[in-house]
């Protein structure tokens, strides 16, 4: 991604050492965080100083590779275990975290009794899960980017971009890859409250590259849809299940609906990390609650009536029948086939 005129990725491993992107001080401020340690991954994940599915699966196969750096010989196995459990829990719903902790933790543990080979590969395979999704996420906007043309005017919620990924994104790589490519495209923002991901993130990314946009409140999409307004709704996704279903950043679902009333394609743009074959469907995906504060509280002022209650659900689950297609690396594939191509 391009920031000040450089190019970055959202998190990196360098001496021995795990880097990212401070977005909970984005666009404001520009802050380069350092990880020494797997705890320090796992709090980095859990208080969203980085977010996005692709991107927490890549920090979690780099926080495993530092696990494996820092266990001592004799507690090798149970540190890993260990931090491997930590690791998953730190956020539940995105899939793309269970792959990249378990790949680098099933490889690491191929080659006890062998530790200084286990270490170095730990961090090779850290470092081949995340320059994989890279790749994914820059083919998916090759891919997708066909979808949009001249003149249209795309809604997208939360941020899919590339500091959710590595690199690129997921739909912010269709939308960036379109205007690459000259197509006079405008993009409505979604804010999505309560973390301000499209407001705060996406904006950025695409004031950045130059991309025309302008911010939306989450409860003004049906407006401009019912305006005529929107022609095509891109999102990413943090789990998409076997038969379709799929879990993105909460008030997804909400879009689908007006999306398939005003007879607007909804697609999801994904890299093969975020499919789950294990998942059946949407009912089996876990939702992460969050803290009560985070809607009640802006930068810690309270905004709400001190004495009412809050909930806070992370996600939702957008059933398959409302999503037009999928967006991959592999292809464009409709839903109900998606996950069964994607890993062919």
């Amino acid at each position: 991604m391009i920031i000040n005129g450089n190019e970055y990725q959202s998190v990196w491993m360098e001496d021995n050492r795990v880097l990212m992107i401070n977005q909970t001080k984005l666009p404001f401020e520009f802050e380069i965080v350092t990880c020494h340690t797997c705890e320090e991954v796992t709090e980095a994940i859990h208080n969203m100083t980085i977010r996005g599915a692709t991107a927490i699966g890549a920090a979690g196969a780099y926080g495993m590779a530092l696990a494996a750096l820092s266990a001592a010989d004799e507690n090798f196995r149970n540190v890993l275990r260990r931090d491997r459990d930590m690791l998953l829990a730190a956020r539940p719903t995105a899939i793309d975290l269970n792959n990249g902790v378990r790949f680098v933790y099933e490889q690491a543990l191929k080659w006890i009794p062998d530790l200084t080979h286990a270490r170095n590969v730990a961090v090779q395979s850290a470092l081949e899960f995340a320059m994989k999704s890279s790749e994914d996420c820059r083919l998916i906007g090759e891919v997708g980017q066909g979808l949009i043309e001249d003149g249209m005017r795309v809604l997208t919620h939360c941020n899919a971009g590339a500091l959710a990924t590595v690199d690129w994104g997921t739909a912010l790589s269709v939308i960036r890859m379109a205007h690459r490519q000259g197509k006079n495209i405008f993009v409505y923002v979604d804010e999505t409250r309560p973390k301000l991901q499209g407001s705060r993130l996406t904006a950025f990314e695409l004031k950045e590259e130059g991309i025309p946009h302008a911010i939306i409140v989450d409860s003004a999409a049906g407006y401009y849809m019912q305006h005529g307004k929107v022609d095509i709704v891109i999102t990413g996704a943090d789990r998409i299940c076997l038969n379709g279903d799929m879990a993105y950043k909460i008030g997804t679902y909400s879009l689908a609906l007006l999306a398939k009333e005003h007879k607007i394609p909804f697609y999801v743009a994904a890299p093969q990390t975020t499919f789950d074959l294990t998942c059946m469907n949407g009912r089996d995906i876990p939702i992460e609650e969050r803290s009560p504060m985070e809607i009640t509280h802006l930068n810690g002022n309270l905004i709400a009536c001190p004495d009412s209650e809050a909930l806070n659900p992370a996600f939702d689950v957008t059933p398959a029948k409302f999503i037009t297609a999928f967006i991959t690396c592999k292809g464009i594939f409709k839903p109900k086939e998606a996950a069964q191509k994607i890993h062919l």
